[in-house]
């Protein structure tokens, strides 16, 4: 099973970049970022490509690693990583109300693992919004997989400038994806345009906390990390996705860091001090045994030239996580609720 895993993820690695260039779009992407030299003015101008070389470069190490959705959760105690993640979706679609028969928007979809488990609870027809071609493909290939192709699509398309008209949406959700917006407001903004009117807007955002200290030099460390480590231009803080919320002409109907609450710690998996059977692939031992592996198919062929140093930073960007959560200056699980009034009288 794990030399199976290991031949998928050696064949994904780049995405849709040519395996020969591979090693050239680590190189640029990791000039992006503050290690580097790089600039936040200029990852958030270049959002696009950042966000895109990301992720052809890490989504097969993330579905390796992770499985088919890409996000946190909160965590009860005796509950595995696979279950919080799923009831953290359920969650989400019954603070939607979605009902059967409702079109809905992912905004941000990743390769769907999230689409396909709301689709199948809550019989609703839901599209996929994503500006990575790799990962569109390989979410249409999982739809097929698990039967429910009929009643997912996917869109190709920059969630600042969606191509959709006015109110088309009976509800929509990001989950810990409108963080690779370079401004707030523009996206939010657009997804409050294509939401019909009366109608609700969830999210999970990645977020600096009020704990975090701009002045600080080891909270700015773990910031860059955490963004080198996950394709970010920026993290925002809770009360900047709060304002922007608002500006954007939601009425916010609640917002909460739901780590505050959380019985098990939303980073424990990548924890050096947890070991898990579950989520192996996560744990320290885990990501020792994938570097070498990687390291090996690297050498021998099977893995373009770079990968290796696409796992480091990935590692990095975890050492950053769990830092930022044990000091609570990070948390990759503010949630809220808004919605869209009927008017703008209202």
């Amino acid at each position: 099973m794990l030399k199976a895993g290991a031949l998928d993820l050696a064949s994904g690695i780049g995405g849709k970049i040519d395996k020969s260039e591979v090693l050239s779009a680590v190189e640029k992407y990791e000039k992006y970022h503050v290690h580097y030299g790089g600039e936040e003015e200029e990852r958030k101008a270049n959002y696009s490509d950042l966000a895109n070389k990301y992720y052809d470069l890490v989504t097969s190490f993330y579905e390796f690693g992770w499985g088919e959705s890409f996000h946190f959760a909160d965590r009860w105690k005796g509950e595995s990583l696979r279950e919080s993640i799923k009831r953290n979706e359920h969650f989400l679609a019954l603070q939607l109300g979605l009902k059967p028969g409702q079109k809905v928007l992912d905004v941000g979809c990743g390769i769907g693992g999230p689409l396909r488990e709301i689709v199948r609870f809550s019989s609703t027809s839901i599209t996929g919004l994503n500006n990575n071609e790799y990962q569109i493909s390989r979410g249409k290939e999982l739809n097929g997989i698990a039967g429910v192709d009929k009643m997912c699509d996917f869109v190709k398309a920059d969630f600042m400038k969606m191509p959709f008209s006015d109110n088309t949406f009976d509800a929509i959700y990001a989950i810990q994806a409108t963080c690779h917006a370079p401004d707030a407001y523009g996206c939010y903004k657009e997804i409050y345009r294509v939401l019909k009117p009366g109608q609700y807007f969830a999210a999970h955002e990645w977020c600096m906390t009020d704990s975090y200290d701009p002045n600080n030099q080891e909270h700015q460390r773990i910031k860059a990390e955490i963004e080198i480590g996950d394709g970010l231009p920026d993290i925002r803080s809770t009360g900047k996705c709060l304002e922007a919320l608002k500006q954007a002409g939601f009425e916010v109907i609640w917002g909460k860091d739901l780590a505050l609450d959380s019985p098990v710690p939303w980073y424990l998996p990548l924890d050096k001090t947890h070991f898990s059977l579950t989520s192996f692939c996560l744990t320290v031992v885990g990501r020792f045994i994938t570097k070498n592996l990687v390291k090996v198919l690297e050498a021998i062929g099977l893995a373009p030239k770079g990968s290796e140093r696409i796992h480091d930073f990935l590692v990095k960007g975890a050492e950053g996580l769990v830092e930022g959560g044990k000091k609570e200056i990070f948390t990759p699980i503010y949630f809220f609720l808004a919605r869209k009034p009927h008017s703008d009288s209202e």
